[in-house]
């Protein structure tokens, strides 16, 4: 489906003058409409428009390690439920078959994912299932540690908390062989 950036500027306008503020007279609110249209259309919203087999399909070399790993891949996704971000931190590893990808293309696919509407815990297994099918790895997990602004900023305003979720693919599922080594790998030197 199509972005249609009137309409949904034109929404974002009546749904503040819907919660009592009007952004015809209120200054602040001026240019909010346009804002969080444009936000949405160019920015939050652009994984979507990519393709995760695109981003794998690039192999620099062929498979030579036993196990690929980034951490600490900052990120934010939001959340389709009350369309607020949830920001942190991104483990990704994969234990290669024949291809290896660029290490930024494992930033790429995290992008990929995050810039959709989506659950912290299917982002995980988007990104760990991704690695299996279009990269051909043997076994994928991707650790998200973030913490969701619908947990902090509303409702109990859990200052602080950070949601942990853990996402494994092929021979990296619990009881496989590589499962206790992805753990080790992204799981070492952590406080």
């Amino acid at each position: 489906m199509a972005i249609d950036r009137p309409r949904a500027q034109a929404a974002i306008a009546d749904f503040l003058r819907a919660l009592g503020r009007d952004p015809e007279t209120e200054p602040e609110l001026r240019n909010t409409a346009e804002l969080v249209s444009t936000a949405y259309a160019e920015d939050l919203l652009r994984g979507y428009e990519q393709d995760p087999a695109a981003i794998l399909d690039d192999s620099v070399t062929e498979a030579g390690s036993e196990l690929v790993a980034v951490r600490d891949i900052e990120t934010s996704i939001l959340c389709p439920h009350h369309l607020m971000p949830a920001s942190g931190v991104v483990h990704v590893a994969y234990a290669p078959s024949e291809r290896v990808v660029g290490l930024g293309a494992l930033g790429r696919l995290v992008d990929c994912f995050a810039r959709r509407l989506i659950l912290q815990e299917a982002f995980t297994q988007h990104v760990a299932d991704a690695l299996v099918e279009h990269l051909g790895a043997r076994g994928a997990g991707c650790i998200a540690e973030l913490t969701p602004t619908c947990l902090t900023a509303r409702g109990d305003r859990r200052h602080g908390a950070r949601a942990v979720t853990l996402a494994t693919a092929g021979e990296m599922r619990p009881g496989e062989p590589l499962h206790g080594a992805l753990l080790t790998t992204l799981e070492a030197d952590r406080p």
